[in-house]
């Protein structure tokens, strides 16, 4: 059951470096929850990119001293947005996630505000559809490119896939894209533009409507076949990948497969794939 926590009636004063305000939390899965934090009055980014977020550590035993415990995460929320979005896995015994996970709305959290990556726009060469290869919560980059009006600006289709193990894992991602096909604002901004975005989200382990790795499904052509496309190629194509280590590497090859080649901020091409993640 989704729990969603917006309590804001715990006015705190900033006491830590770079400190931002935490004002909305859902939980989706006892493995999967987003939050909402203020935003930096000085914060500018390209939706797709990432932060380094996080939480004071344990005191020094020695020195009594407390060190930032920080790492990326991608920030989900569009770049016209107000506040940012994070979304994440809960790891009972790691580091971070261990805590992060338990903060509630008016609890402040560590934001470095600098960011950086490569699933921007500006590091694709123009093409006509645009994919978003997910797994898990590596959707988080899409959630803020799909609200952008560049996507739908730049692209006649925009496909967004999903692969988790859990029907209940695609919860954030299925919400995510409803809410981005009704919300008035975003027709506003979008307009019939966001007729282009197709949601393609698949389960590797629950049964649902559409089952199997993102990989083989386009290695067998299922997706294709699915969504009606003939011909997928460098000259109509382009990609963001993001995942874990096996998916990129695997993806990758796929796309390579079809002739796309890696591009990077300073040398954009048909595909790109965000390693800031997978260690």
């Amino acid at each position: 059951m989704t729990m969603v926590d917006t309590r804001t009636d715990i006015p705190k004063t900033p006491t830590l470096p770079d400190a931002q305000t935490v004002t909305e939390v859902t939980h989706w899965t006892d493995r999967l929850f987003s939050f909402r934090v203020t935003r930096p009055a000085s914060l500018r980014f390209r939706s797709g990119e990432f932060v380094m977020i996080g939480l004071m550590g344990d005191p020094d035993p020695k020195t009594g001293k407390q060190k930032p415990l920080l790492r990326a995460y991608s920030i989900a929320s569009p770049s016209w947005d107000e506040e940012l979005e994070f979304y994440s896995i809960k790891v009972q015994d790691g580091p971070l996630t261990s805590r992060l996970q338990h903060i509630r709305p008016g609890d402040q959290i560590i934001l470095r505000p600098k960011p950086v990556g490569t699933l921007v726009h500006d590091a694709l060469l123009p093409g006509r559809r645009l994919w978003f290869f997910a797994t898990g919560t590596g959707i988080a980059p899409f959630a803020s490119l799909i609200r952008d009006p560049q996507t739908y600006e730049d692209y006649d289709k925009v496909i967004l896939t999903h692969t988790c193990r859990e029907v209940k894992d695609l919860e954030y991602g299925r919400q995510l894209v409803e809410t981005v096909r009704s919300d008035e604002m975003l027709r506003e901004l979008i307009g019939d533009g966001l007729d282009k975005l197709v949601y393609y989200p698949t389960t590797t382990r629950e049964e649902s409507p559409r089952m199997g790795r993102i990989t083989d499904l386009l290695r067998d052509g299922t997706v294709f076949r699915d969504l009606g496309i003939e011909d997928f190629g460098p000259e109509t194509d382009r990609a963001m990948v993001c995942g874990s280590m096996g998916l990129n590497l695997d993806i990758k090859e796929i796309l390579e497969s079809h002739g796309l080649r890696e591009g990077a901020n300073s040398d954009p091409k048909e595909y790109v794939v965000e390693k800031a993640f997978v260690g």
